[in-house]
């Protein structure tokens, strides 16, 4: 009988064994599998300084006033950046909000001098000289939502929707606000503005998105294409829209139609299920900014791909990609990372 035990464990063990054996070989083989996918070539250059400020706060906007050497930068935790040389320094400035740092400052915009930052919990700051001095607006009780972003159209006009998609317009330097649309669409997970004035936001759990035009009495709701969840939206330099939908799907609307979409794009196979942002540089050059320093580009209008694999060993995610001018754009991130384009890098590379 204690033979037969002593068989009988053994036998067990080298089944136990045996078994572990082969699930090491099947992940072995699914690793090398995913390994040929995000075979992605490596860009030819790489336009990006790393830049890492002072503060653990997640990065969430930036903006230029006239002079095109001085701009802000605003994020989580009252966050606020400025800069006097394009963006290649940045000072942190402490706004007097009556020692209020839970703060989000979600956006900011300039027309000239005249500025605005809005944010969470319903702040809305405005100056009218570049930003030597804020003012701080009240905004109503009964506001739907927070304030999510800002556009600044001229003297005294400022466009502002909230994270609930409700749209406002003011002509009189944020004293009174005029309702564009009829009622909120939902909270949302992600709006962009596109230069035309119109809108399109992406639900909170990424079920549906919603579009808007200026005229529209209310926002247009649009079932997703397919059975992933949407991640974010926004616009291309001609108005077109694209999507980046969960496990890595990139979309590029085919017309200016709502739900016009084309083919599915999986610019990286194997990892680009943390896509988080698209953004043109040129009608043709497009980058893509994700989780874990994830970047790539294309260059000709999402039919291949590059990874930018000078940048990916940077330890944040990398949430927004804006660019001002086919010159200058940064790339935002959490924990104060900051990616700041310099094109001369290429020109260089290229002489």
């Amino acid at each position: 009988m204690v033979c037969v035990s002593v068989l009988g464990m053994n036998w067990l063990g080298m089944n136990a064994l045996l078994r572990a054996l082969r699930r090491g070989l099947i992940l072995l083989a699914i690793a090398s599998f995913c390994w040929g996918c995000s075979g992605l070539p490596t860009a030819g250059s790489n336009p990006w300084q790393v830049m890492e400020l002072p503060t653990e706060a997640t990065l969430l906007d930036v903006g230029f006033t006239g002079d095109v050497q001085h701009g802000w930068l605003v994020g989580s935790r009252a966050t606020v950046f400025e800069t006097l040389d394009g963006g290649q320094s940045w000072q942190p400035r402490q706004l007097d909000l009556d020692g209020d740092d839970k703060l989000t400052f979600t956006a900011v915009s300039f027309a000239g001098d005249e500025g605005w930052i809005v944010g969470k919990p319903s702040v809305l700051l405005h100056t009218e000289d570049g930003g030597q001095q804020w003012q701080r607006i009240g905004l109503s009780e009964k506001l739907p939502g927070s304030p999510y972003s800002v556009v600044a159209l001229g003297p005294q006009r400022a466009e502002m929707a909230t994270d609930v998609g409700a749209i406002y317009r003011t002509e009189d330097g944020g004293a009174t606000w005029q309702a564009l649309v009829q009622e909120a669409v939902g909270v949302v997970r992600n709006m962009s503005r596109a230069a035309d004035g119109s809108y399109v936001a992406v639900s909170s759990r990424g079920s549906f998105y919603s579009t808007w035009q200026p005229g529209d009495p209310a926002w247009q709701q649009h079932n997703r294409n397919s059975s992933r969840r949407l991640q974010s939206m926004g616009f291309g330099q001609d108005g077109r829209t694209w999507l980046i939908a969960r496990g890595g799907q990139l979309q590029f609307a085919d017309s200016a139609a709502a739900e016009d979409w084309g083919d599915v794009v999986y610019p990286e196979l194997s990892t680009s299920w943390g896509l988080l942002d698209a953004a043109y540089r040129t009608p043709d050059e497009i980058w893509v900014s994700g989780g874990s320093g994830n970047l790539l580009v294309s260059l000709d209008g999402g039919e291949t791909w590059q990874k930018d694999r000078a940048v990916e060993n940077v330890p944040a995610n990398l949430y927004q990609i804006d660019f001002e001018s086919p010159e200058r754009g940064f790339i935002l991130g959490d924990r104060g990372t900051l990616l700041r384009y310099e094109p001369q890098v290429i020109a260089t590379q290229a002489s």
